[in-house]
């Protein structure tokens, strides 16, 4: 009997979630944002449904921990950490913009050594971002995922062409972005590339106890006050 394995990311407004059962996968993807939190155990449900498997039949949990929208982290986390405790099983944390970047690399079809930075839209005029490396069975770490305003992330990587440039903030930007590269993807199959990275962070022994399953937060500010809403207001021309 093979491993199975449930995953699931709710950081962006994509919900996405995948189940295997040994060499047998399904993964959909779905609307998230405010509905993901509806929509999470229930789409769980049904891929356990259609593999004929129960709750208990499972061997660990995965989940996006972020960064990402703050309530989709909320969610995530405490959806993975529930049932961790309830059937005793590990979590795999995963990071949301390795997911983007295992994404793209489907879409680009490449193999081993796949340089790639992933810039995600963090509202606010700001963008999270990372740089990884896949080494032909995983990613690494290049550059940890951080927050950066778009002067700063021209400051980090727009010196030269990048390699690979994945997310969403190349189109919501556009030129404001102010980073080239010689490929440029957008989003193909989120919920398969979520599969992917979870089994390879599985083999790489990257789960922990339900207790670790904690989100990434990268800003402690979600959201502007009326008074800075106001005075932000009063210096546009």
């Amino acid at each position: 009997m093979g491993l199975r394995l449930l995953a699931f990311d709710t950081s962006t407004e994509q919900m996405a979630v995948a189940l295997a059962d040994g060499s047998r996968q399904w993964a959909r993807n779905e609307p998230g944002g405010a509905r993901a939190s509806a929509r999470l155990l229930p789409a769980a449900e049904e891929l356990l449904h259609a593999a004929g498997l129960r709750w208990s039949d499972l061997d660990t949990i995965a989940f996006g921990r972020g960064p990402g929208a703050f309530t989709g982290l909320r969610t995530a986390c405490a959806v993975a950490q529930g049932l961790a405790f309830a059937l005793e099983r590990p979590v795999v944390p995963l990071c949301s913009l390795m997911l983007v970047a295992e994404d793209a690399r489907l879409a680009a079809g490449a193999g081993a050594d796949l340089d790639t930075v992933v810039a995600m839209d963090a509202r606010m005029d700001e963008v999270y971002a990372a740089r990884f490396r896949f080494d032909g069975a995983r990613w690494h770490e290049h550059s940890a995922p951080a927050l950066y305003t778009l002067a700063a992330l021209q400051d980090e990587w727009g010196g030269q062409p990048l390699p690979v440039l994945a997310g969403n903030a190349a189109a919501i930007f556009g030129p404001r972005l102010g980073v080239q590269a010689l490929t440029t993807t957008a989003e193909h199959d989120r919920a398969a590339a979520l599969l992917r990275l979870a089994l390879q962070q599985w083999d790489a022994g990257a789960a922990v106890a339900a207790e670790a399953a904690l989100p990434l937060y990268l800003r402690d500010k979600v959201a502007l006050t009326a008074a800075e809403r106001t005075a932000a207001r009063r210096l546009v021309p």
